[in-house]
Parts: structure tokens; sequence; C-alpha cells
């Protein structure tokens, strides 16, 4: 493997709260970040499996310390942290331009999303060959240089098992990671990720110098990453095939080989064996390392916004989406060199993914609405209008949850970045529950299973093992897990407590309930119980992304997507309380133009949660949750008056349309209707924007989504991308300091200088990404 492919595969678990709250002043805010703390557990270094038992001793002595410590295990954060690590960060001094270039390099090749399949990761080695438990007596020496292989080879296999530490539960320490293996979880630092892979190629290579003998004795091949039966296994279940050119069958052995393939269910198998003299080897398929050429991804097709008259349609009126799914899927597309799908990039889901210093909601608010309009980037002729609003913080302190973990444990579930990110997740947000919280797990696949019941938190090992125990097989009968965990959650509900059923699938639903609209009709039925919904999306090839978000629109819930380590980490424990606390649901806004000061507008992005001016006010439309202290970003391209932009409008019979209010300074009003958690009556907010609004220079907020716009308008190849470069977006953003503490922003802009740099291509043509 060359060392540029295995230096991507850098992990990367950032335990950091980058909390989108702040304290503001104006419309310039300052940043409250603040890193989680850590459970110091004792480095195991140098310990193998059989001191496992020893290992788990000491980690729940090192987590009994902590708590003694004053750690709470919740990853929430105090005020007084907050507000140091506020004073800290004003005392930092500017980074210079070589540091900021070094910071972009390292976090774009920290990621740890990459999945091909000629590219090893530590997790795709734990789940395909263990933690290479093996022992002398599985080979066999008949000479010198055999019996040193294998010593060899045995000393290789101990310096492997040397960087992993067995852990009983799940506890995020910054610089760690974990992969799981044969049901057990294990702990390795992120930074020995390059020798840990360079060592298991090491060793794979003696591996396949040295005999070894099956348990039965009769048959002797060569090792080869796990030999020619799991090469016959892992090809049928179509993953790759392994290459053991070097295997040698007697007779009998080449009988018994044949009549194994005779009985696979693939013809390429059954018919590739075709006398006893062949080797075994010549049964085998050739090695295959690529991943299949068929896509069968879904994605919602939409037409993007376009410039409206403000005197023919001065209202602008959608659900306040904050979804954040669409980013981690571009990026995984990115760090993987897989075409991106043009309508896979949702404008608002790329902007919301980051975190932003929004004025917070006065006391007894429920949202600050921070404005903004400035010179627009890539149009002389229009200004930029930004809308960001941040709501209240939940206090959570209080409020117990009954959360049902919702697992598609299907086949198509198998792949490393599937089931086994989905288990490491589900990990991740149960070392945030408290003992007053209660878990069950509801899996689906042919059929749907219920693994535990209302299980409180004070059990975490007994849930952690409910969650390694986990296996992918057979179909996908999605509708009656979503069914069955509706029931648990009803049957365990809390009253004024937190009731929500988290869905994590590749929403490759195949029995049961399949089609969108009929899932919407369930989903809309079931979210009349009061219990909130969050869907987790994983996978690639056949993911379905369309039915996934249809599934969170419409049953009071939000959407993420989990591409690697980092995102499941952002997603689980530094957006903790936003993914868990709602605390406003349908909420919408409507951005009203004055015709006398506004010519034309374009609102950038949100397509899909588009409504009718008439909805805003109707409180039987459905609009977007919101959870704890999130931020909510919206961007409009906007003609003034005296813009020389010519936008189409419309001549009437009775009159020229609105003429506006020319007695007033006011642009436009913004207005957000909303309704409390356990409400049916909505609440509403106006803020006007005038001039005074405006500055020529940006703010870092206003031009951090101004650049992700532009990615996004380029990538789509947008009538209205103007005169926007990858380039200049690169080299606007890399000046916002922010970068330095804030790895999502550093890792875009790598992903910015791939898309410029590099072959990424943008596809619209493949049906098989569209329905």
């Amino acid at each position: 493997m060359k060392k540029k492919a295995i230096s991507i595969l850098l992990g990367l678990c950032i335990m950091s709260l980058a909390g989108c709250g702040a304290v503001a002043t104006g419309t310039e805010t300052v940043s409250n970040r603040m890193p989680v703390q850590a459970v110091e557990l004792a480095d195991h270094s140098g310990q193998t499996d059989d001191q496992d038992t020893d290992q788990d001793n000491q980690t729940d002595e090192a987590r009994t310390g902590s708590q003694e410590d004053g750690y709470t295990g919740s990853g929430r954060e105090t005020k007084d942290e907050k507000d140091s690590q506020i004073k800290e960060d004003e005392m930092k001094p500017a980074a210079s331009e070589e540091e900021i270039e070094t910071h972009i390099y390292n976090a774009g090749k920290a990621y740890d999303g990459i999945v091909s399949y000629d590219t090893l990761t530590v997790d795709s080695i734990m789940l395909e060959s263990g933690i290479m438990s093996v022992s002398a007596q599985d080979f066999r020496g008949e000479n010198r240089e055999e019996k040193k292989a294998i010593e060899e080879y045995m000393d290789l296999v101990a310096k492997f098992r040397s960087y992993f530490h067995q852990i009983r539960v799940y506890e995020p320490r910054d610089g760690y990671t974990i992969t799981i293996c044969d049901k057990k979880l294990y702990e390795y630092k992120i930074e020995d990720t390059d020798e840990i892979l360079d060592l298991y190629e090491k060793a794979m290579r003696v591996r396949d110098t040295i005999p070894v003998t099956m348990p039965d004795g009769d048959l002797t091949y060569s090792a080869s990453r796990g030999g020619i039966l799991s090469g016959i296994s892992n090809f049928i279940s179509g993953k790759k095939s392994v290459n053991s050119s070097s295997a040698v069958c007697e007779s009998a052995e080449a009988v018994a080989a044949e009549d194994y393939c005779m009985e696979a269910s693939d013809d390429a198998l059954a018919g590739a064996c075709v006398s006893e003299e062949e080797s075994v080897a010549e049964c085998m398929p050739e090695p295959v390392f690529a991943e299949q050429d068929w896509n069968t991804e879904e994605y919602k097709s939409f037409e993007e916004n376009r410039f409206m008259s403000a005197a023919t349609s001065p209202f602008s009126t959608f659900g306040m989406d904050v979804d954040t799914a669409s980013f981690s899927n571009f990026r995984k597309k990115i760090f993987n060199g897989r075409a991106i799908p043009q309508d896979s990039i949702r404008t608002e889901e790329m902007m919301n993914y980051f975190d932003y210093d929004y004025v917070a909601p006065e006391s007894g608010e429920k949202f600050g609405v921070t404005t903004e309009l400035s010179d627009t980037p890539w149009n002389a002729d229009t200004k930029l209008l930004r809308v960001g609003v941040k709501s209240e913080e939940a206090d959570a302190e209080n409020v117990s949850s009954n959360i049902v973990f919702l697992i598609d444990t299907s086949g198509s579930m198998f792949d490393p970045d599937k089931l086994p990110l989905v288990q490491k997740s589900f990990l991740m947000l149960l070392h945030n529950l408290d003992k007053n919280d209660r878990v069950s797990i509801v899996t689906y696949a042919g059929g749907d299973e219920i693994r535990c019941e209302g299980i409180p938190c004070n059990k975490k090992e007994q849930i952690t093992n409910e969650i390694l125990s986990l296996e992918a097989w057979g179909g996908t009968n999605g509708a009656a897990g979503i069914t069955t965990a509706y029931k648990l959650a009803k049957k365990n509900f809390i009253k004024e407590g937190n009731n929500r059923v988290i869905l994590a699938t590749d929403g490759d639903l195949n029995l049961g309930i399949t089609s969108e609209s009929d899932l919407v009709d369930l989903i809309k039925e079931e979210k009349e119980s009061g219990v909130f919904l969050s869907v987790l999306g994983v996978g690639s090839g056949n993911y379905k992304d369309s039915k996934m978000k249809a599934l969170a629109d419409n049953g009071n819930g939000n959407f993420a997507y989990i591409d690697s380590t980092a995102s499941a980490s952002k997603a689980l424990i530094k957006d903790f309380n936003a993914l868990m606390y709602t605390v406003a649901k349908d909420a919408k806004m409507q951005v009203e133009f004055n015709p006398a000061k506004v010519k034309g507008y374009r609102q950038i992005g949100y397509e899909l949660r588009q409504l009718n001016a008439e909805d805003f006010a109707d409180d039987t439309k459905d609009g977007a949750e919101i959870g704890s202290g999130q931020c909510v970003t919206v961007l409009y391209e906007i003609a003034l008056a005296d813009s020389d932009m010519e936008i189409p409008g419309v001549e009437s019979k009775y009159g020229n349309g609105n003429a506006g209010d020319t007695s007033t300074d006011e642009l436009l009003t913004v207005s957000i209707r909303y309704k409390e958690p356990d409400a049916d009556k909505s609440r509403l907010i106006e803020v006007p924007v005038t001039n005074e609004n405006y500055s020529s220079r940006m703010s870092d907020d206003l031009s951090w989504a101004a650049g992700v716009a532009e990615v996004s308008q380029i990538l789509r190849d947008s009538e209205y991308k103007g005169t926007s470069t990858y380039k200049e977006v690169y080299d606007r953003l890399k000046n916002d300091q922010r970068i330095m503490t804030d790895d999502d922003r550093a890792q875009f802009l790598y992903m910015i200088d791939l898309l410029e740099n590099g072959s990424f291509g943008v596809t619209d043509e493949d049906d098989g990404y569209y329905y």
C-alpha cells in the first residue's frame, strides 16, 4: 500500500464541543468552544488478549476514579468552563499562513472515512481478520526457514496486538478511537494508525510464506489473509476475494473443494473447478479489490430556487430545516474519489453543518436572530443577506430520556462503514446518557427483533454488549422495525421527558412497506404519539438518501449522515443536546420583501422545504424541528431597487402589482413561527432589516456561509454561480482564524483544494442516482 494512501486513514475522533452559542455585541460575536472532559484511562500498550480481564478491571477503576474527580460522563460543559475557554481563545495570537496551511493539510489527512475495498483501514482489518489471535499450533514448520518465518510472524502479531487496549464500555478520549472485533471493543491511539497498517501489511507478507494446518488436519494451504474458505465466503457475500494462488490441493482435497464450489450459489464459482488435478487456487475467482460498478443510490431531484420579483412574489416561505446529511455524504465521496450526484448537494445542509457565532436568545425567548447584509462575492449587481437563528439551550439537567435505538442489521449493512460504524456511533451516544435515561434496542432485517427494552443507563455494560452482539444478515423490513420501535417508545413513554426513536440505516428497504409515499404515511401516523425521530444514514452504493430524508422531514425529526468516526463524534457527542432535545417544532420562516426597496431576490437552498405563503400562519402545516442550541443559516441574494440586474416581472391587467412602502427604510421583514414541543398553537417573531444592516466587509460567519454556498453552486453547475471559483473561496476562507480550532472548517478547505486540483466529477446522468 502506498504511504500516501495510508496517511489519509489517520483516525479522527475529535471530542471538541463546538457549540454555536455566543456572547454577542451587535452582529459580532465571541465563540464559546470548550473541549469535552476526557476520561484518562491508563495506557495498556503492549498487552494482549490474554490480559483482557485485568484490563477491564483497570478500566472500571479508571472510570470510577474519574467520576470521583468530578467527571459525570454526560459530556455537558458548564458555564465556567465555557467562559474560561472564551478567555483562552481571545488571548491566542493569530496563526501564520504557514501554520494555517499545515493545519488544513493535517485535518484532511486525518479523515477516517475511507472505504475503498483496495485500501486497508483499521476497522476493516478488525472486521475481516479479528485481532490476529493465533497460536504457534496453527502453523507447521518443516524446515529452518519456515520455523523462522513462524517466529517472525508471531512476533509481528504480538506487536500488532500491543497497539490495542480492550475496554468494557466506550469512554471517549481525545486522541484515541475505538474499533470493534469479535464482539469486543478495542481502543488505540489515532497517531498509531500508520504504524498499525504498515505492521499488518508486513505480517501478512510473512504469513503468506507459512504452511497452515487446518483444524481437521486434512488441508494444507498458504495463510494468505484468511485462507481459501474465507476467500470463497467473502466472494459469495460480495466482499473482496482473497488471492490464494500458492495453495496446493491433493486429489482428495481438490474433490472436496470442488464439492464446496458446486454448492455455492454463484454460477461462476460452481463452474470454476474442472478436474481433481487442479489446485484449489484455480478454483478461486480472480481477486476483486474494487467496488462494484453499479449504483442504486437515490436522491430527491429538485430545481434550484430562481430569482423572484418582489412586486409579484413578496413572500418567501419555508420550513427551517437543520439537517446536515448532505455535507457528510459530500465529504465521503470527495475523500473516496467518487462522483458526486448533483442532487445530493443541498446547500442548506452544507451550510448548517458548521457552527456559527449567532446572537443567543434573550431570557424567555426561543430564538436569537442575527441579520447581516453585504456585497455578494460572485455577483456585483446583488447584495447578500444572511439570517442567522440560534435556538435556546434546553434545560436538560432534570429531563430523563426514553430512547429507542432502531438499527438496520440487514445483509447490506455488513461493510465497515455501515453496521460497525453504527455500533460505534451508538456507543458514543450511550456514553452521554446518564443513569436516569432508558434505552431500548430494536433491530430489523427480514423481520424485527427487540434486543432489549427500557434498560436504565446505569447498566451501560449490558447495553454495550447488546450493541456489540449485532450482526448483519438477511433482508430489510424497515417498516416492521419502525412500528415496533414506536410501540416500545410509547410503552416506556416519559411524561415531560425526552422520547425519541433514533434510526440508523443505509435506507435500502426491500421487504414489507418499501415505497417512499407509504413510508411517509406510516411515519406521519406514528409521530402523533409525541415521540420524535432522528435518522442517521450510513454507507454508499445502495444508500437511499431520499427515503431517509422523507422519514425525518415527516416524522418530527432531523437527519444526519455518518461517514466517519469524526462525524459520529460531532453528531452524537458535540451536538448531543441538539440531537436529543427538541426546543421548537413546526418552525417556519417567512421573509417579506418591500418592493419599494427590493427589485428581486433568490433564496439559496431549502428547495425541498418550500411552503406556500398561506402555509406560514396555518398551524396544521408542518415546519421543521429545532434542537437545543442549534443554528439555522439562511442566505438570500437580493437585487435592490437601484440594481442594474433585470428581474422578470408580470404585467397585470388590473395594475402593476404591489408598489411597496416608500415611507419606511425597511428592506424586508423576517418572521418566524414555531410551536413549543408539546403545543398545537404557534408563536410569532418578527425582525425588520434595513440598510443599517449593510456592511461592505462581511463578517467571518457570512463569509463562511457564502463560501459554502459558492462551492455548492459550482458543484451543481448553477446558472447563478457567477464568478465563483474554488480558488477564490479557498483564498478567502483560509483567513478565518477559526480553522485552527475547528477541524471541520480546516477539512472543508482541504476538500476545496482537492476539488480545485483533483478529478472529482459531478453527475446528473446516472438514472441510478434518482427516482
